[in-house]
C-alpha cells in the first residue's frame, strides 16, 4: 500500500514486525520486503502520529481518526498497555488484547509502528529499577512489537532504540528513550501532597538516574549521527517541572545531562515527544536556558483513550500553546515541509475529530544552535 508521497506502509522487520498470537505465545509473521527498505531510504518523512496512554479494555476509536490522516510512521510513547502485574501472562492478554483490536490493527498493517514503554505497560505504576519483573517484561514487550531474535534489543537491558529515516538534507531520526529499566528510586515529598501539584520532589542523591550509564553512552552515540530532524521519544516530559508528577525534573542532574549532551554532540533538530499526562500540551525551553543549545519543545501527546480531565491549568512555565492543557482524547501530529527554503515542522495536538485542538510551527533553523 502506497501513501499520497509513495512511501510504501511496510512493517520494519527490525522495530514493528506484524505478529500473532498462538497457543504458546507471540508469533512473529512476515516483515517488509527489501523493496519496502529502499522506498523508506528514498523517501522522506512528511508525516508522522504519535500518542499515549491506551486502555487496552476500553473502546478505542482514536485508531480510526488516525489512520485517516494516513501516517508514514506510528509512534507510541508508553503505557501503550495498562498490564500493571508481576504476571507475565497477565501482560501478554493485555498485549494481545491491543493487538486485537480492530482500529488498531488496521494501522498497524498500513502503518510502520514504533514503541517504548512508560509504566504501566513496564509492569508497575511509577517503577523504576526496583521492578522485579522487568527483564521478562521486556522481552514480553518485544515478542509483542515482533522483534527479531537476534536484535539488540533482546541482549541489551532496557527496550531503547534509534531508527534513521529518508535520504540525506532530509533525514528525521527517531529516538526511543527508556524512561524505566535503570531509573532510580522517586523522592516523596514528606508530609503529604500539596493541592495542585503531584506528590514528588527533585532526587538529592548524586548518584541517582534517569538512563544507566550504558543508555547514556548509548544515546550520546545516537545524538552524534547525521540528521536534519531529530524526535526524541521520553515517556514522561522533559521541559515541565513544576507540576511535580513523574518526569526529568525528577532529576535535575539527569535532566541537565539530557540538555548539555544535545549541546555537547552538536545534535541540531530535537525535538521532544511525551506522554504519561493523560492530558496534552506543547512547552518550550528558551535557548541558553538550564544548557539549551536552542529552543527545546517537548510535544505532549496523552491520552488515546484515557483523559484525566483534572486540573488544566496546572503550572508549567514553558507551556506555549495556552493557559491550559487540552484534557480530551488526543493524539499528536508531525507535518515536515521538506520543499521550503528553510523547512518547518508543524506540530499538532489533535482530537477524535482528527481537528487540531492545538499546534505550534517550528522552523527548522530555529533548532540549530547560534554560531
Amino acid at each position: 500500500m502506497l501513501s499520497r508521497t509513495g512511501f510504501q506502509f511496510a512493517p520494519f522487520a527490525a522495530l514493528a514486525a506484524a505478529v500473532a498470537f498462538s497457543q504458546s505465545g507471540f508469533a512473529q509473521e512476515a516483515a517488509g520486503s527489501p523493496a519496502a527498505a529502499e522506498a523508506r531510504a528514498d523517501v522522506p518523512l512528511e508525516r508522522i502520529a504519535f500518542g499515549s496512554c491506551i486502555r487496552e479494555n476500553l473502546p478505542q476509536p482514536m485508531w480510526e481518526t488516525i489512520g485517516a490522516w494516513e501516517p508514514q510512521l506510528m509512534l507510541l510513547i508508553g503505557d501503550n498497555i495498562y498490564g500493571d502485574s508481576d504476571d507475565m501472562a497477565v501482560l501478554r492478554e493485555k498485549w494481545q488484547r491491543l493487538a486485537d483490536n480492530p482500529g488498531f490493527a488496521a494501522l498497524r498493517k498500513a502503518c510502520p509502528l514504533l514503541a517504548t514503554w512508560d509504566d504501566h505497560d513496564f509492569g508497575r505504576n511509577d517503577a523504576g529499577a526496583d521492578y522485579a519483573m522487568r527483564k521478562e517484561s521486556q522481552q514480553v514487550f518485544l515478542d509483542w512489537l515482533g522483534e527479531p531474535a537476534d536484535s539488540p534489543r533482546r541482549k541489551q537491558e532496557g527496550v531503547y532504540a534509534a531508527q534513521t529515516f529518508g535520504p540525506e538534507g532530509k533525514r528525521v531520526q527517531v529516538i526511543l528513550l527508556d524512561t524505566r529499566y535503570h531509573r532510580s528510586a522517586l523522592a516523596r515529598r514528606p508530609g503529604g501532597r500539596p493541592p495542585g501539584i503531584g506528590p514528588y520532589i527533585p532526587a538529592q542523591d548524586a548518584g541517582a538516574t534517569m538512563l544507566g550509564e550504558a543508555q547514556w553512552r548509548w544515546l550520546e552515540e545516537r545524538l552524534r549521527e547525521p540528521a536534519e530532524v531529530r524526535i526524541i521519544a521520553s515517556s514522561v516530559q522533559a521541559v515541565p517541572v513544576e507540576h511535580c508528577w513523574e518526569g526529568w525534573g525528577n532529576f535535575p542532574a539527569e535532566r541537565q545531562r539530557l540538555f548539555h549532551l544535545i549541546a555537547k554532540t552538536g545534535a541540531g533538530g530535537a525535538i521532544f515527544i511525551s506522554g504519561d499526562r493523560h492530558k496534552a500540551e506543547i512547552s518550550r525551553l528558551p535557548a541558553g536556558q538550564e544548557s539549551a543549545p536552542y529552543p527545546l519543545y517537548d510535544i505532549t501527546s496523552s491520552s488515546i483513550n484515557q483523559p484525566s480531565g483534572g486540573d488544566l491549568a496546572e503550572p508549567n512555565r514553558y507551556r506555549v500553546n495556552s493557559p491550559q492543557m487540552f484534557g480530551q482524547v488526543n493524539h499528536g501530529r508531525f507535518t515536515i515541509d521538506w520543499s521550503a527554503a528553510d523547512p518547518t515542522i508543524k506540530a499538532e495536538i489533535c482530537g477524535l475529530d482528527g481537528k487540531p485542538a492545538i499546534g505550534r510551527v517550528i522552523q527548522l533553523s530555529e533548532l540549530r544552535a547560534a554560531q
